[in-house]
């Protein structure tokens, strides 16, 4: 049963309020080429990359990480490779939106 106190445009506000919130909560996120993702882990000393295998009829790499406080998206058809002192957490799944 739905509400009668709650109008259509008051549950629109509620939503666009909760959608911003996400957004302040999951900060900046930037989708980039797997090439400059690599290039980005390499300017960083002792790098973390968080990566996910995934894709239902292809496979596909999902790679994140952060840089001067931001966050670095990238997915791939291929695997990545990184230098030795970057440390790589394989994960089961990424989440981005």
């Amino acid at each position: 049963m739905a509400n009668p106190g709650v109008t259509a445009g008051t549950a629109a506000a509620a939503a666009a309020a909760a959608a911003a919130q996400a957004r302040k909560a999951s900060g900046a996120i930037v989708h980039v080429e797997p090439e400059l993702f690599q290039e980005i882990v390499g300017k960083s000393r002792d790098g973390l990359v968080v990566f996910a295998r995934g894709g239902f009829l292809s496979k596909k790499y999902y790679y994140l990480t952060t840089y001067k406080g931001l966050f670095f998206y990238a997915s791939s058809t291929n695997e990545l490779r990184f230098s030795g002192d970057t440390e790589v957490i394989s994960v089961k799944s990424i989440w981005a939106p």
